[in-house]
């Protein structure tokens, strides 16, 4: 498996870490709708969060 694939592979695990713990925290339909906005944002290129401008 190629450092590429590994890498991905560990993104899809926390990916899913990260979606199992908002499914048992707060449903399905948060968690959905949670990933489907991230996903929205991402094509768009816009950030996904805020961070301090610092300076």
């Amino acid at each position: 498996m190629s450092e590429e694939a590994r890498s991905k592979d560990a993104f899809f695990i926390q990916l899913a870490e990260i979606t199992e713990a908002m499914i048992a925290a707060h449903g399905k339909d948060f968690a959905t709708g949670a990933l489907v906005l991230s996903a929205k944002f991402v094509a768009e290129g816009k950030p996904l969060i805020k961070r301090a401008s610092g300076g």
